[in-house]
């Protein structure tokens, strides 16, 4: 019996001879050369080399008539190009309008492996992820292996949604259904889905400013237009919203100035939603962390308690907060109105969220291990907080003013002697220096605001944090801004 070619030198040759005609060093109908030469041009057996050929003319590159060598096939390869010859200009690639206003988005920068500390804001230790928890967890789902392996419920597995429903009432207040929940994707995918059914082209959204923006990104996507609706020390402006289908807030801790929506504009954001026929999505971020008293009620529980916004609430949660956001992990809790049609979208996306994880998760809340984690992490960012805010007192002074700081796993910054137009070199030293800032500007709608930076630093050990703002102080120093 003929040994068989080693099939990795094989589909060497082969590709070798595709490259060739790619590249129109060989054109169509040109001979290829004999097995015989090909095999000592490579070392190998003509064996190896006749399985090559048989492998091309199989995939059409080549063709063969008895008693002739092989040639390149007709229409594979084309005559090299002169150097007197211009390549042909590039065509236009049509964009739907969708992706047009896409192209509009600028990407997140890659990260800088070389900083020493990175204040990033949504970055977590990882140190504090529950990792035998969360493996004891994987693998107990793993041993209940169902008979068959199927495609699940789009909104959800049931035992997580049921999950879900007991833990936001026993830790947010919230009554709901199971069948009110949509598991996703992380917030971004329920953003989405938000933006793709409840917005049309030319509709009016309210967004805060300064404020998310991927949410502003994603809704101007839809091609909503946007109106940017100041936002202060308690969050949004309620006293005079301008009409619109919907309204994107973050009530419990206001992205990225820290504010907590007080009850008298809660009840306006309400009102004004019943009075106009809009939906409020309530991005409910970091609601856990909550430093100085129990954590904020969600908006959706007022509306449930007064009544006059029912069905006008949209809940959206995360794990990427209390968990890692690598885990891709998010819900939102719908009016029972909207459920189906949520339910219909998430399966045209995606058809569910990976169920392995949903499964995990799900028996990581019923045995009562996340709630005992979210606290942990409460205590622990509560002592990262502490010492940010010692280490910014005891080096800086006056020359800074933090505020937000009552909740969440960020602060904003504002640096006191620092000129705006000087902020980008301060971006610059920083980074020389090994420190990673972000500038609070680019939240702004209009890009424009007082110098200040989003400092986060839940994923900071309280070292990292003092040496972060020990850098900080010396590039201020070099500037003039300490």
């Amino acid at each position: 019996m003929t040994p068989q070619p080693p099939p990795r030198i094989s589909r060497s040759i082969g590709e070798s001879i595709k490259a060739r005609i790619a590249s129109g060093q060989l054109c169509a109908g040109a001979p290829l050369p004999s097995t015989r030469a090909l095999a000592a041009e490579w070392g190998v057996s003509r064996t190896t080399v006749t399985a090559a050929y048989e492998q091309l003319i199989a995939e059409g590159y080549v063709e063969t008539r008895r008693g002739s060598r092989a040639r390149v096939a007709r229409g594979f390869g084309h005559p090299a190009l002169s150097t007197e010859q211009r390549a042909p200009a590039p065509f236009p690639i049509p964009l739907s309008a969708f992706a047009r206003r896409l192209e509009a988005a600028p990407l997140q920068p890659a990260d800088l492996p070389d900083l020493s500390v990175d204040f990033r804001y949504g970055d977590l230790a990882s140190a504090d992820f529950p990792l035998p928890a969360w493996r004891k967890a994987i693998t107990a789902a793993l041993l209940r292996r169902p008979p068959r392996l199927r495609y699940d419920d789009p909104r959800g597995a049931i035992s997580l949604r049921v999950a879900l429903q007991g833990y936001l009432w026993r830790a947010r207040g919230l009554r709901c259904a199971a069948e009110q929940i949509v598991v996703v994707n992380g917030s971004q995918q329920g953003l989405d889905l938000c933006a793709r059914l409840l917005l049309d082209p030319g509709d009016a959204a309210v967004m805060e400013d300064p404020g998310y923006n991927l949410a502003r990104q994603i809704f101007a996507a839809a091609g909503a237009s946007l109106l940017p609706v100041p936002a202060d020390a308690e969050g949004l402006r309620t006293e005079a919203l301008p009409p619109a289908r919907l309204a994107y807030v973050t009530p419990s801790h206001q992205f990225p100035l820290g504010g907590v929506l007080p009850a008298r504009r809660r009840g306006e954001l309400l009102a004004w939603a019943r009075q106009a026929g809009a939906f409020v999505i309530e991005d409910d971020y970091d609601g856990e962390y909550r430093y100085d008293i129990a954590p904020v009620p969600p908006l959706l529980a007022m509306a449930e308690v007064r009544g006059d916004a029912a069905g006008r609430v949209i809940y959206l949660g995360t794990l990427s907060k209390t968990l890692s956001p690598t885990l891709r992990l998010g819900y939102l809790v719908l009016p029972a109105a909207l459920a189906p049609a949520f339910a219909a979208a998430k399966r045209l996306t995606d058809r569910h969220t990976p169920a392995l994880e949903q499964e995990a998760l799900a028996g990581l809340i019923e045995s009562g291990a996340y709630e005992r984690h979210v606290r942990r992490m409460r205590r622990r960012n509560g002592e990262r907080r502490a010492a940010l805010l010692d280490a910014l007192t005891t080096m800086l002074g006056d020359a800074v003013t933090a505020s937000g700081a009552e909740a969440g796993l960020h602060i904003l910054l504002w640096l006191n002697r620092l000129p705006p137009d000087r902020q980008a070199a301060l971006l610059v030293l920083a980074r020389e220096a090994g420190l990673g800032l972000h500038p609070v500007a680019p939240l702004y709608a209009t890009g424009q605001a007082p110098a200040g930076l989003v400092v986060g630093y839940a994923g900071l050990s309280e070292a990292a944090i003092r040496q972060g703002v020990r850098l900080l102080r010396q590039v201020l120093e070099r500037l003039g801004g300490a």
